[in-house]
């Protein structure tokens, strides 16, 4: 069922300042140092962020989490939301079935404007079920969707982007699988990723061991051998380095949203601390 909704945003602005801190890598890779961070509530922030930015207004950051899935989304069985994307002022929001049989997931298009679109996909034999939508990240184009789901993978899932790729027109309707990101070296559990270039990608693993990278929580990137047009591209997974884990609290913390900001060249990551510090996302903030 297609149905206009209205889109939530959530606005914040990154004050608070801390002394630069690098994040270690080999030579090929860009070199990437915190430059300062923020808190968000992790009731409206702790499943991801984005940059919006429409026609004639200031940037915004959205952030997303249980309490911005509206109300009618909740009732049609799409109970969870990952790290969203935008580009040129529409969002591309991922969701996840919460309903008791998972077959499909769901990318909610919200126009410059302020209408709002469904895009279904049914789970192919080899898409992990559980938290199979993790999140989205538009290709510079604006042609292409890349997302994954919360588990260890060796390729990522390659959609067109709706509206903005013409082969899906607005209106909603179904999302194809097109295409997939044939990586050199598994991931596991992204939580985020977001294009830095037309053959990059940086993203947060919410990986608690060091068994294929040498930390947890690695900040990873991946080389494309060619910008995305529809087909299987290969590419090459690094590791920069643990993310950010710092907290007055004790325990297991774990690694959320990833964006990029192409007119700042600002890169936040989110990652969430331990219980009982867990109330409020960590929001740092890197530059090259």
């Amino acid at each position: 069922m297609i149905r206009g909704i209205t889109a939530v945003l959530f606005a914040a602005l990154i004050t608070a300042v801390v002394a630069p801190a690098a994040v270690a890598g080999d030579n090929h890779h860009d070199d990437w140092h915190v430059v300062d961070k923020t808190t968000v509530s992790a009731a409206v922030g702790g499943e991801g962020v984005a940059t919006v930015r429409l026609p004639g207004q200031p940037a915004q950051l959205r952030y997303t989490a249980g309490q911005t899935i509206p109300a009618n989304l909740k009732a049609e069985g799409w109970g969870h939301i990952g790290d969203p994307d935008s580009l040129h002022g529409y969002i591309f929001d991922p969701y996840q079935q919460t309903t008791a049989t998972i077959t499909q997931k769901m990318m909610l298009v919200t126009t410059p404007e302020g209408q709002s679109y469904e895009y279904t996909h049914t789970l192919a034999g080899d898409e992990i079920v559980p938290n199979a939508n993790a999140y989205t990240a538009v290709t510079p184009d604006g042609q292409w969707l890349v997302s994954s789901e919360l588990a260890q993978v060796d390729r990522l899932l390659v959609f067109p982007a709706p509206i903005l790729n013409k082969s899906v027109p607005a209106g909603g309707g179904n999302l194809p699988l097109t295409a997939k990101v044939l990586l050199d070296k598994p991931v596991r559990n992204l939580q985020g990723c977001d294009f830095v270039a037309s053959t990059r990608l940086i993203c947060a693993s919410d990986d608690s061991n060091n068994d294929i990278y040498p930390t947890s929580k690695p900040m990873l990137q991946i080389d494309l051998q060619q910008p995305l047009r529809g087909h299987d591209v290969r590419a090459h997974v690094t590791s920069l380095g643990q993310l950010p884990l710092s907290s007055t609290c004790v325990g297991a913390y774990t690694a959320e949203g990833v964006d990029y900001d192409v007119v700042t060249g600002d890169l936040r990551v989110e990652v969430v601390p331990p219980s009982p510090c867990n109330t409020d996302v960590t929001v740092y903030r890197f530059r090259r």
